[in-house]
C-alpha cells in the first residue's frame, strides 16, 4: 500500500531591498534629470544666443617697397590692415595671443603681433601694420625666382599664424576658441596694389 506524500511549506521569507540601494537609485535618477534639464538648457541658450565665433581677416595691404640689389639682397615695406571681428549681438569677445608670421619663398621677414584686446559686441577693430624688412639675402634660385615673379607682375607673400578668442555666452559661461590664419597675400609690383583673395581665421 502506497503512502500520499505531503508538501509541507517552510515558513515564508519575504525579501526587502538595502536602503542604500533605495539611495543610489534615488541619486542616478536625479543625477540624470539634471543631465537632461542641462542639456536642454544649452540648446536653448544656443537657439536663442545663436553665439558665432569672433575671428580675424586681412581687409587690405599694399606693397610699399619690394627690390633687390645685384649681390641678392632684398628690401621690402608692406602695409596690411587686419581686422578683429565680432559678430555676437550680446557678447563682447576678448583676443589674445595674436601673432601672424609673414614670410617670403620659405623666409621669416616679420612678426605681427597684439597686446590681448576686446572688440564690443556686433563691432571691429582694425590693426595696421608696416612691415620693414631687414636687407634678406637671396640665394642664386630665389633670385631667378624673383625674375620671373617680376616679369609675371605677381610677388606672392605668405601669412600665418594663430589667435586665441574669448567670449561669454549668456548663462552658458565663458568660450574660448583657438584661430588659425594661414593664406596668400599676392601684389602687382609694378604698382604695388593687392590681388584680392580670402584671408580669414573664420572657420569655412
Amino acid at each position: 500500500m502506497k503512502k500520499a506524500g505531503r508538501l509541507i511549506h517552510g515558513p515564508h521569507h519575504q525579501r526587502t531591498t538595502h536602503p542604500l540601494v533605495w539611495f543610489a537609485a534615488i541619486i542616478c535618477t536625479v543625477i540624470a534629470i539634471a543631465v537632461i534639464i542641462a542639456g536642454i538648457a544649452v540648446f536653448v541658450g544656443y537657439m536663442i544666443i545663436h553665439p558665432r565665433v569672433p575671428f580675424v581677416t586681412v581687409t587690405s595691404a599694399h606693397l610699399e617697397t619690394f627690390q633687390y640689389t645685384v649681390a641678392g639682397l632684398l628690401d621690402t615695406e608692406i602695409t596690411i590692415v587686419v581686422r578683429a571681428e565680432n559678430d555676437n549681438t550680446k557678447a563682447h569677445a576678448m583676443f589674445s595671443d595674436t601673432s601672424f608670421i609673414l614670410s617670403f619663398q620659405g623666409l621669416n621677414i616679420a612678426r605681427l603681433v597684439a597686446y590681448p584686446f576686446e572688440v564690443k559686441k556686433n563691432s571691429s577693430v582694425d590693426f595696421h601694420y608696416l612691415v620693414q624688412s631687414s636687407p634678406i639675402p637671396l640665394s642664386p634660385e630665389l633670385m631667378d625666382q624673383v625674375d620671373i615673379s617680376l616679369k609675371r607682375d605677381k610677388i606672392i607673400f605668405n601669412l600665418k599664424g594663430n589667435l586665441r578668442a574669448r567670449w561669454r555666452v549668456g548663462l552658458l559661461g565663458s568660450v574660448k576658441f583657438w584661430g588659425h590664419l594661414n593664406c596668400q597675400l599676392k601684389f602687382h609690383p609694378s604698382n604695388g596694389t593687392y590681388i584680392r583673395s580670402p584671408c580669414s581665421s573664420r572657420a569655412k
